[in-house]
């Protein structure tokens, strides 16, 4: 990632339009000022291979819309605020697990989509690595040999995934209400939610009524 931020953040093209940024040690605590302001969450760990954790459900209780495969906490917030109020992409555990059974092959992906050829050799030629064509070959080798989280066979949708997302961003009133759609929507996460539910399945505590008095 910083390799490549190096690339983008010193493009004159890019100036004033797009930087990428790594945010080292991120936690809880740090997230407080990411998780408000991003307008955006991806969520592109491979289905069935990891969980995205809770930072998922963090971004979309705090307004940003979700772009993720079919795994972990994505399923359940697509649940929750409806296929119109979220970006998937990507194949899911039960195919992944078929096409690999059938014998997955990342190199024909390699050779039958241009786009996806492009970025690889791109990567290969060293344009983000100085020159030094050496210094990613293993992450190339393991990609077009093995893809064990079959990032190749994902591109393609990821792709046109970012389309949809530029086209819809490109509305602010419609992005806008998607935004709000989905902090109306996402209740069932809320800590409210979650303790009622722990009372009523194990704890069985009597609710206790507090009496308020003269003001």
């Amino acid at each position: 990632i910083n390799a490549v931020a190096e690339v983008v953040n010193n493009d004159p093209d890019a100036a004033g339009r797009l930087r990428i940024a790594f945010f080292p040690d991120f936690n809880a605590k740090n997230g407080q000022g990411i998780y408000p302001a991003a307008d955006l969450s991806e969520q592109i760990s491979t289905a069935g291979k990891e969980s995205s954790g809770t930072g998922s459900i963090k971004f979309s209780l705090n307004g940003a819309l979700t772009i993720g495969s079919l795994n972990g906490p994505n399923i359940e917030i697509h649940e929750a605020v409806g296929t119109e109020n979220i970006f998937l992409f990507g194949l899911t555990a039960e195919e992944i697990a078929n096409t690999k059974s059938q014998g997955y092959n990342p190199m024909g992906h390699y050779d039958e989509n241009p786009s996806l050829k492009e970025v690889i050799d791109m990567i290969s030629s060293g344009f983000f690595s100085k020159k030094d064509i050496n210094l990613f070959r293993p992450l190339i080798d393991s990609l077009l040999r093995r893809d064990e989280h079959m990032v190749l066979a994902d591109y393609q949708s990821y792709i046109e995934c970012q389309d949809r997302i530029s086209m819809a961003y490109e509305d602010q009133d419609k992005w806008a209400k998607m935004s709000v759609l989905t902090v109306a929507q996402m209740g069932t996460f809320s800590s409210d939610r979650a303790i009622r539910e722990y009372n009523d399945r194990i704890w069985h505590a009597a609710p206790l009524k507090i009496e308020r008095g003269n003001e």
